[in-house]
């Protein structure tokens, strides 16, 4: 008889990191997969959603103008209460930190699911920071009965959490597996911009830049090293979707607008990013997902921050932590640039997060906690 497996999420990045999960899962004769959105995030779900193929069976559609987290959990348990009550899955599965996460866990708890989470045990041990995302991730984590971590320090903050190691699977991140089902040699880009960089003869550098804590003086240090670059590199290219921020766009239009090789575009989807981070040289990023995905595709990346949630990739060797110094972003961006043995060295470093196989892991597991295996996966380990 098959297992009934809801798969709750809300935002652009759970559909992506669910997206190669729900794919299989959907064609598995062991289970029949309920797909149930909350639609946390509109317009950027519903573009991943058709980018993989992927139809919801339910849509909660509880996105409200200036909602507060009080309303949105509220409408989500809600509206989830009664899908649970007709569905009565065997499984609830989420994903992440987000409030879709948290919520959807607890509406199970409150019916008596089981939950499954995905990319489980992740810490910063403050709880305001990520607000409200890590009080999510941790509170999740106490609801659940399976927990796919990424990696092995995921797994360690678990067990410090006194989480029975029976309950936790160490997975890989799914998102190396959604990355490289979307990354193609052939593809072509739309936007005539990036159609006419030339990414075989030229160095090109791409730049995300977005978080609170580096507007201001340090977001101009990260334009003042980029700016250095060019002018010492003249064979170098810079690409930078610019956020949505105003004050991130004003800034950037003040300060690299009049550049020739730096090139501000808009946001782009998941598709075409993909293949842009694909085709680069080096990534410059504040972004926390880049630091996981990047390394999967050979490039080195600088973290433009002070601290980070992902310390494997640091200790492997995929990430330099370079801050919000101009010269020493400038310094190390060089190195690597000019380097060839020293460019080598970190693009040739083993990803912690993943190998492309975290979706056969999971299900494995979930194969294994129903009893359809007697085989316990073997848990993910840098190679």
């Amino acid at each position: 008889m098959q297992k009934k497996i809801m798969a709750v999420f809300g935002t652009r990045p759970e559909a992506i990191k669910m997206a190669p999960l729900l794919k299989e899962l959907r064609k598995n004769d062991n289970y029949k997969l309920i797909i149930t959105v909350t639609a946390q995030h509109r317009e950027m779900l519903d573009q991943v959603m058709e980018l993989f193929q992927l139809e919801a069976d339910y849509d909660l559609d509880i996105m409200q103008e200036r909602q507060t987290l009080s309303g949105l959990s509220a409408r989500i348990i809600k509206k989830l209460d009664g899908i649970i009550a007709v569905e009565k899955p065997d499984l609830l599965l989420v994903h992440g930190d987000t409030s879709s996460t948290f919520i959807g866990a607890l509406t199970a708890f409150y019916n008596q699911i089981e939950i499954a989470h995905v990319e489980a045990g992740l810490r910063t041990h403050d709880k305001y920071s990520p607000f409200p995302e890590e009080m999510n991730r941790q509170l999740t984590g106490v609801l659940a009965d399976l927990n796919f971590a990424p990696t092995k320090k995921a797994k360690e903050n678990l067990t410090l959490e006194n989480t029975s190691e029976n309950k936790i699977f160490v997975t890989g991140n799914t998102v190396i597996d959604a990355l490289l089902s979307v990354v193609a040699s052939d593809y072509k880009f739309e936007n005539k911009l990036l159609q006419s960089i030339d990414f075989k003869n030229k160095k090109v550098i791409l730049l995300t830049a977005h978080r609170r804590e580096n507007l201001g003086e340090p977001m101009e240090n990260i334009f003042k090293a980029v700016t250095r670059l060019t002018a010492e590199l003249t064979n170098l290219e810079v690409v930078f979707p610019v956020h949505l921020n105003p004050v991130i766009r004003e800034l950037s239009q003040k300060m690299l607008a009049d550049n020739d090789q730096i090139h501000l575009i808009e946001p782009l989807d998941y598709l075409p990013f993909a293949n842009l981070m694909a085709g680069v040289d080096l990534v410059l990023t504040d972004s926390g997902g880049i630091q996981e995905e990047a390394p999967s595709l050979g490039k080195p990346v600088l973290v433009l921050r002070d601290t980070t949630e992902r310390p494997e990739a640091v200790e492997a060797g995929t990430v330099i932590k370079v801050g919000t110094e101009a010269d020493k972003i400038y310094q190390q961006a060089f190195k690597l640039l000019t380097d060839k043995n020293e460019y080598s060295k970190y693009a040739a470093a083993v990803n912690p997060y993943g190998d492309g196989k975290a979706v056969q892991r999971i299900i494995e597991a979930i194969d294994f906690y129903f009893g359809l295996t007697k085989k316990r996966p073997e848990d993910f380990k840098i190679r």
